[in-house]
């Protein structure tokens, strides 16, 4: 198969490029918006609303955000959330952004799904300025993204429902082309295959997903996991690369889970297992 014929790889040029053709204020307008008339209310209700804390702020842009992005209820939004073309952001009920979070939702766009938390810093960012056909973000029901998540959409990600998606947790659904010595690797295109990862997943602290990896139902990445290969399900997988060190017998406890993340990728260390401890606590 040539590249032509494979929607996951795109030899678009790259993004400074792409704006010196289409004119630097069309880009960047087009970056952030759906219209210039939408652009202009979008950005109205930013400057006076985005900076406005606690329940003011809460209940002002649950009222007014509704007219620029589609939620299923009052959206739960936090002070200095950043919100790009908010026209493809689809909230369910009771979907929850902490302060500082930023959304960047190209063509198809970001769903969350009902009662999901998105804390702290994190990002969700599909600008598919190469019209990649599968780019797109979808967020099950129940989930949990923590602080300073990055979820990059460009291949398309899907997380399904009851995720748990702990701090510093990168999803990268987008690869560069590297197979030409002769230019330097921001100008030779990318591949985007996608990732997906199933229901009731937990992805430990640091962990890393790769594109083209599938994560199975139920299954544990250990925290600073590097995964380049599919995940099967109910399994516990450690290491740079990720690596199967155990299926997860159904009787296992949170706990018991977390003891051996830490060991199999550290060994008996006490401060770490005084880590481990002091996250149960946190839970």
């Amino acid at each position: 198969m040539n590249d032509s014929e494979d929607l996951s790889v795109s030899r678009v040029p790259d993004a400074a490029v792409a704006a010196a053709q289409r004119g630097r204020l069309r880009y960047y307008i087009e970056g952030q918006s759906t219209s210039l008339g939408r652009y202009i209310l979008e950005q109205t209700l930013f400057f006076f609303l985005r900076g406005t804390p606690g329940l003011v702020g809460i209940g002002l842009r649950a009222l007014a955000y509704r007219m620029i992005l589609r939620s299923d209820g009052l959206p739960i939004v936090e002070d200095h959330v950043r919100l790009c073309q908010p026209a493809n952001i689809h909230l369910g009920r009771q979907v929850y952004l902490d302060h500082g979070v930023y959304l960047h939702a190209c063509p198809q766009g970001i769903f969350i799904g009902d009662e999901t938390f998105v804390m702290h810093g994190s990002e969700m960012h599909v600008y598919n300025f190469r019209n990649l056909p599968h780019a797109g973000i979808w967020v099950g029901r129940n989930c949990f993204v923590g602080e300073f998540c990055l979820i990059r959409g460009q291949g398309g990600v899907h997380i399904g429902d009851a995720v748990l998606l702990a701090p510093r947790v990168q999803v990268l659904a987008v690869n560069h082309l590297f197979d030409d010595p002769s230019r330097p690797v921001i100008h030779q295109g990318i591949t985007a295959q996608g990732i997906v990862v199933e229901d009731g997943a937990w992805i430990g602290a640091g962990a890393t997903l790769l594109d083209g990896v599938r994560v199975g139902a139920g299954a544990v990445v250990g925290a600073g996991a590097v995964v380049t290969r599919d995940v099967p399900p109910r399994t516990l997988v450690v290491g740079t690369p990720a690596q199967v060190v155990r299926e997860l017998d159904a009787d296992l406890d949170t706990d018991e889970i977390q003891n051996e993340v830490f060991e199999a990728v550290h060994g008996e260390d006490e401060s770490l297992h005084a880590a481990a401890v002091d996250l149960r606590r946190k839970k």
